[in-house]
């Protein structure tokens, strides 16, 4: 298979989910073995988008080099990732990518419909020595690398909730991404929220950009204060569950959302890995973990 990058420029512009910055995103081709490289213009730094590079994963994955970072950019790699391409340069004005509607779906529907331009040269899959696998036994948190044929991923998510239950979700290199993954918006659950807000995080969150459950009866006082919190004057919890008049895309949203989250983590291993991937309640702390362990496990 050849190697793969795109046939036009696409600008995206939003604020970021926990920064609440603006920020102006251009996603531009790039030469073979490229890769993928966030460039900072308005600090003219280039950021490569590699495990090693990892210096964050509060909530989000950041990437730094020196003191200059790039936060949230796992939604924007599953995207580039379900779409196949291998070389990309992504220019960006401020510190955070902007968040759109919480999931990857703008990214691939304005990309999708163009097509990819193939390059002259083989696309380097990422081989590995083995099986291996990170556990975190705190959270019970585990992700494992199996050596295959092709690309495949599979997420299992339990946050031990009556609204959620267990949920699985899976994706193979060569199945729908655009339909049935990049829409799964991200989510969060409403006891976290004030928690999150008192840490400087989700500045730039709201009801139409992530998922908000709703495990425990809620007074009237604490929904006046997600209004305050997401600047919305009305909100109320659904019967299922949910803040707000939130229609599901699946019933598995936020399960395959994790999934989204994983396949973006682990593109920072530096390619598409030959590999199936397997997640029991991933989360871009043991993610991030995984895709720098992958980085001694692959095939000189």
């Amino acid at each position: 298979m050849k190697q793969q990058t795109l046939s036009a420029e696409y600008r995206f512009e939003g604020r970021g989910l926990h920064t609440g910055k603006y920020a102006h995103l251009t996603l531009k081709p790039a030469p073979v073995g490229y890769g993928i490289r966030f460039v900072r213009t308005d600090a003219g730094v280039e950021v490569p988008a590699l495990a090693s590079h990892i210096t964050r994963t509060d909530r989000s994955t950041t990437l730094s080099a020196g003191d200059v970072s790039i936060i949230t950019v796992e939604h924007l790699m599953s995207a580039l990732t379900g779409l196949g391409v291998d070389n990309a340069c992504v220019e960006i004005d401020n510190e955070e990518v902007p968040i759109l509607d919480g999931s990857a779906e703008r990214f691939v529907r304005a990309i999708a419909p163009d097509g990819l331009q193939a390059q002259d040269a083989e696309r380097i899959w990422l081989e590995f020595d083995g099986p291996f696998e990170v556990c975190d036994e705190r959270t019970g948190s585990r992700v494992r690398v199996e050596p295959a044929d092709t690309m495949s991923f599979e997420a299992t998510s339990d946050f031990n909730s009556r609204i959620l239950g267990i949920q699985t979700a899976h994706w193979e290199g060569n199945s729908d991404y655009v339909a049935q993954i990049a829409p799964c918006r991200t989510f969060v659950f409403m006891h976290e929220l004030e928690f999150l807000a008192a840490r400087g995080l989700v500045k730039g969150g709201d009801v139409d950009n992530a998922i908000v459950i709703v495990e425990q009866p809620v007074s009237p006082e604490r929904i006046e204060n997600m209004c305050r919190l997401f600047g919305q004057p009305y909100l109320k919890v659904t019967p299922q569950g949910y803040l707000s008049n939130i229609k599901l895309h699946f019933p598995d949203e936020c399960g395959r959302h994790k999934l989204l989250d994983l396949i973006g983590d682990m593109r920072l291993m530096g390619g598409f890995p030959k590999a199936r991937i397997s997640a029991f309640k991933p989360g871009h702390t043991i993610n991030s973990l995984l895709s720098r362990a992958a980085l001694n496990h692959i095939k000189k």
